[in-house]
């Protein structure tokens, strides 16, 4: 058995010792029955976070353009983690000569003819769709957005609620002056903070390196790495189940978005919601009548 099949096959038995609601397709998980609901009740409580601020709710479509990815730098700093949308070349030669080949070549892949050009890419980060939205205003106020994306990135391994090509993400972003952004992260993370007392779960905050720059290709991380500017909300001493991210000007520069004339700050609180599912099995364990009253404690934390 080869190391990536030994792999997988262990991943598929860990998804069924996790949890019985939960099936694993060796890079994605399928959730359903309490699973499901505990997923969607964690995500409504984290969409409230977004009220607190006055956040209005965005939903973004799941591809965005590779312009505006390469406006990032993205394809540089990680080719690795990227999905593409392709298609195939619409001259009818060509798709007639695909609809009458194979269909999946002898390696299990699609056996293509030729691809017209890649102009989209599969979301990687739910706030990049923010800046795009954004692109060009000038804003009067400090502002703020929640969305919830299904995001893709492609990894060298997979595990269950852990680790997915495809994964649900829900944030929310802030945009004003550098002092309003971090007024605003100082929110979220007291906020969050009390949360995860109420749920009784325990986090360690820990700096990383921002998922937005690589250290061997983009000339920006020396300064990232000077003043960190991502920290992670790590469960269990390893998995890292949300961030809080302050981006400095990076990207009001990049897509001209100003505030007060000048390139506005921004920052996201993001949470990974497999992986809050995860956090809340490995603590609470798979009886939903032990997991902690979600609602109920966040009421009282949203009391202000």
């Amino acid at each position: 058995m080869s190391a990536v099949a030994a792999t997988t096959t262990a991943a598929a038995t860990d998804a069924e010792r996790v949890h019985p609601d939960l099936r694993w397709r060796g890079d994605q998980s399928v959730l359903t029955g309490s699973l499901l609901s505990l997923y969607r009740r964690l995500d409504a409580v984290f969409a409230r976070l977004g009220t607190l601020e006055h956040a209005p709710e965005v939903q973004y479509p799941t591809l965005i353009g590779a312009e505006q990815l390469g406006r990032l730098d993205y394809f540089r700093s990680f080719p690795h983690l990227c999905t593409f949308a392709s298609n195939l070349d619409r001259d009818a030669e060509n798709l007639t000569a695909f609809a009458r080949g194979p269909g999946l070549g002898p390696d299990g892949g699609v056996a293509l003819t030729r691809m017209a050009p890649v102009t989209h890419v599969l979301t990687p980060a739910a706030c990049y769709h923010v800046y795009v939205d954004r692109a060009g205003e000038e804003l009067a106020a400090f502002t703020a957005v929640t969305t919830r994306a299904t995001c893709f990135r492609r990894e060298a391994y997979y595990a269950p609620l852990e680790r997915q090509w495809s994964f649900g993400m829900r944030e929310v972003v802030g945009l004003g002056t550098a002092d309003e952004v971090k007024a605003f992260l100082d929110r979220g993370r007291d906020r969050v903070e009390s949360l995860i007392a109420a749920w009784g779960l325990s986090i360690a905050w820990t700096p990383a390196t921002d998922p937005f720059f690589d250290a061997t290709k983009n000339p920006k991380y020396l300064a990232q790495k000077l003043d960190p500017v991502k920290t992670e909300m790590v469960h269990g001493g390893r998995l890292a189940i949300g961030s809080i991210n302050f981006h400095r000007n990076f990207f009001g520069d990049t897509f001209a978005i100003t505030r007060g004339g000048e390139p506005a700050f921004s920052g996201c609180v993001a949470f990974g919601l497999e992986r809050w599912v995860r956090a809340i099995l490995d603590v609470h364990g798979l009886d939903p009548g032990g997991w902690p009253a979600l609602e109920l404690a966040a009421a009282a934390v949203f009391r202000d």
